[in-house]
């Protein structure tokens, strides 16, 4: 070593807070005056062989040093690197010199981290830490850990006398936490130290003390400690061990934010990020940042609001006694002064800039999993960047490149990789139209490495993974789901699989239930194959087997002595499978569902609510007259009826309440049963008619209301229609409204 460092005796014990660009600067002068012949640095040895990308102009941080379980990646572990971190810092610098200094990790090594382990902290989320900086803030009178290292390391500035002075007496600060707490509640810390220790003592016969050490402060302690050989490696016999494979990876700002990889998550990467970048007037730039944000989203912001603003900041900063104004002092400036005292537009600046959603980006020569390749081969393909902020996006599925990136985000999702999640469109609900919400997080790096077993492709992937669930399902409703997610990814290959299941589990299952609750997803399979342009034929058949079944078997079920609750659940299957067989185009199948409704709304023993919705799906579908339908509300509402049931089938009949409003036959046997209701029996209806007509529009109800208020009977029109109807309809103006139908149809005006 050279320079300041010339006369100290021993290796340079840098102690750092990760992800402190405080750290990071310190780091950075402190490496350019003792001049070490070579770093080593708090982190797994795997990554050694993917130091040499991190000079790769590819290579842009925030990015992690990703570690897996070559047989199981989904156990993994992550080792995260801002641009501030003070490891990149001493990584880059490294190898920036004109003759690049050796540089290695010298953490315990993620075979052993693993091996221990199934989750993804190598820390040990789960275990109670002592903090130290909280401990050494408390100490020097501060309420907030976050705002002492402010004051003591970010607001230091580049420019002390002595760069090495602040880890001299932060090394301090920590032996005396060390003597006090040990090792703050975490044994493992001890093998770790232990491993770090043996590659300080490797280094030393290779480099002398010439080398410099960068690792968490609380460490420093422990690395200077006079240990032998021999005990270090009793610390570390007999430890498991598993085969692991690394990459680098990107990673986020907003995941920094939280405790992960070293353990150290920080409230505010997008505020650190700027001071590290911010050489001069951080406060100055931050607040102009600020202010052109609030100007996206059309706030009336001027530089006399950044000058107020900048001159607050400072006024609170001298009040408290600090050095330079904070995070806090900043953003309650920013609060007064820019957002009116409200605190939503400051909301807005805390997710944009504090913390911020800065993705990182990996060289293309970087090593990963075939099936990553293949992914990104794809995005770029479609162009669909991942970016960090959740954005939606609008799919046309008639286009292309829409469809494409449909089945892409669909094979995704059937492989666990949720990088986009259907969501409702705010536009067209027709079925040609998929909206997405997206965003990329780090993690699903692993999910994409974990489904690298089934394929080195997504669409082959995809498909054995498919395979292998349908093989797997032993419900019937799961296997139904398979194959309409199979249809939506466009994955033909696995369909023959899948069907075979689908054939075989709904031959063996005879619960109507799990029967009904298959057909509608059989059925939106066939709309959205016909959509997509997928062959669905086969998926036909078996959907027109099972509503058959189901009409077999339905009247049964519904005459077996129902309760309430049940009762209640079967008339939500009716209605699914009636929506269902209205999208099979089976000949003959529509009218057989018809008969099956008939049935049900014409036998005693099936529950008032069934046959009261049986008897509305066929006069909605014109298949039961409108005197047949008054003649069966006039039974079910007869006084012989008992009133729970009777106002179960009102319940059935009038989910929607327009057709009381237009058709007042119907409404008068209503309320005139209704005025009949034994003043015993009322108290008991009642619950079952609020629900009813309380889930009205209230427009219906006005309506409703005002038509019981003119009388209970019928007006009739001449012509014996009801009042406000022709007695006949009238086919010029019918006729009318075609060209505006085949318009909004999309086809040729008639």
């Amino acid at each position: 070593m050279s320079g300041p460092a010339a006369g100290r005796r021993g290796p340079l014990l840098l102690g750092v807070r990760h992800h402190g660009p405080g750290s990071a600067r310190a780091v950075r002068a402190a490496l350019d005056a003792a001049r070490p012949a070579a770093v080593l640095i708090e982190g797994p040895p795997e990554g050694d062989a993917l130091l040499a990308l991190a000079a790769d102009p590819g290579m842009r941080p925030p990015v992690a040093l990703l570690a897996h379980a070559a047989d199981d990646p989904g156990r993994a572990a992550f080792w995260p690197l801002a641009a501030f971190s003070p490891e990149w810092v001493a990584i880059r610098w490294a190898q920036e010199q004109e003759v690049p200094v050796p540089v290695r990790f010298i953490d315990l090594p993620a075979a052993h981290t693993l091996a221990a382990r199934t989750g993804t902290d190598p820390d040990g989320a789960d275990s109670v830490r002592l903090d130290p900086l909280a401990v050494l803030a408390e100490t020097a009178g501060y309420d907030d850990p976050e705002r002492w290292w402010e004051d003591v390391v970010e607001h230091r500035g580049p420019g002390a006398a002595d760069p090495l002075g602040a880890f001299e007496a932060l090394g301090e600060a920590m032996g005396a936490l060390r003597e006090a707490y040990g090792d703050g509640g975490h044994a493992r810390d001890r093998v770790r130290e232990a491993y770090m220790r043996q590659r300080m003592r490797a280094a030393r016969r290779e480099f002398g003390d010439g080398y410099a050490v960068v690792c968490g402060a609380w460490h420093v302690p422990a690395l200077g400690a006079r240990t032998t050989a021999a005990a270090d490696k009793a610390l570390l016999t007999g430890l498991p061990k598993v085969k692991v494979e690394t990459a680098w990876v990107p990673w986020t700002h907003r995941r920094l934010a939280r405790a992960g990889g070293y353990g150290a998550g920080i409230t505010s990467p997008g505020w650190y990020a700027h001071l590290f970048a911010a050489r001069d007037r951080p406060v100055e730039r931050w607040l102009t940042k600020v202010a052109g944000l609030l100007r996206e989203e059309d706030r009336q912001v001027s530089p006399a609001h950044v000058i107020e603003a900048v001159r607050l900041a400072g006024t609170l900063a001298a009040m408290r006694g600090r050095p330079l104004p904070g995070l806090t002092e900043t953003l309650e400036a920013v609060r007064a002064v820019m957002c009116d005292g409200s605190d939503v537009p400051l909301a807005l600046i805390e997710d944009r800039l504090v913390v911020g959603d800065v993705l990182g980006e990996v060289p293309d020569g970087a090593p990963v999993v075939p099936l990553q390749r293949d992914l990104t081969r794809q995005q770029r393909s479609l162009r669909l960047k991942a970016e960090a902020r959740e954005r939606e996006l609008e799919l046309d599925l008639r286009k292309d490149t829409d469809a494409a990136k449909s089945v892409l985000l669909h094979r995704l999702r059937l492989l666990g990789i949720d990088w986009g999640a259907p969501a409702t469109s705010r536009g067209s609900t027709g079925t040609f139209r998929e909206t997405w919400r997206l965003r990329w997080e780090p993690e699903l790096s692993v999910r994409v490495a974990e489904a690298g077993i089934w394929g080195t492709t997504v669409v082959a992937a995809a498909t054995a993974k498919a395979e292998a669930d349908a093989a797997g399902a032993t419900e019937l409703g799961e296997v139904t789901a398979l194959a309409e997610r199979c249809l939506l990814a466009g994955l033909s290959g696995a369909l023959p699989a899948v069907l075979r299941a689908l054939a075989d589990r709904a031959a063996l299952d005879t619960d109507v239930a799990r029967l009904a609750k298959a057909l509608p997803a059989l059925a939106r399979s066939l709309r959205y194959g016909d959509v997509r342009g997928t062959d669905a034929s086969a998926l036909a058949t078996v959907a027109g087997g099972l509503a058959e079944r189901i009409c077999v078997a339905l009247p049964p079920a519904c005459a077996a002595g129902l309760d309430a609750e049940a009762a209640a659940e079967l008339r939500g299957h009716v209605d699914a499978v009636h929506g269902a067989i209205g999208l099979l185009d089976e000949e003959g199948l529509r009218e057989r569902w018809s008969a099956v409704l008939r049935v049900l709304a014409g036998r005693d023993r099936v529950p008032g609510l069934i046959r009261g919705r049986a008897a509305r799906l066929l006069l909605d579908d014109g298949r039961l007259p409108a005197d047949e339908t008054a003649r069966l509300m006039g039974l079910a509402l007869s006084p012989a009826a008992p009133p729970p049931d009777a106002a179960g089938w009102i319940e059935g009949f009038a989910q929607d309440g327009t057709l009381l409003v237009h058709d007042e036959r119907l409404l008068a046997l209503i309320d005139s049963w209704l005025a009949g209701v034994p003043e015993g029996a009322f108290t008991d209806v009642l619950p079952l008619l609020r629900r009813t007509f309380g889930a009205y529009e209230p427009g219906v109800r006005r309506s409703l209301g005002e038509l019981v208020r003119r009388g209970r009977s019928p007006k009739p029109a001449p012509g014996g229609a009801p009042a406000g109807f022709a007695p006949a309809l009238d086919p010029s103006r019918a006729d009318a409204v075609l060209p505006v139908l085949a318009l909004l149809l999309s086809g040729p005006p008639a």
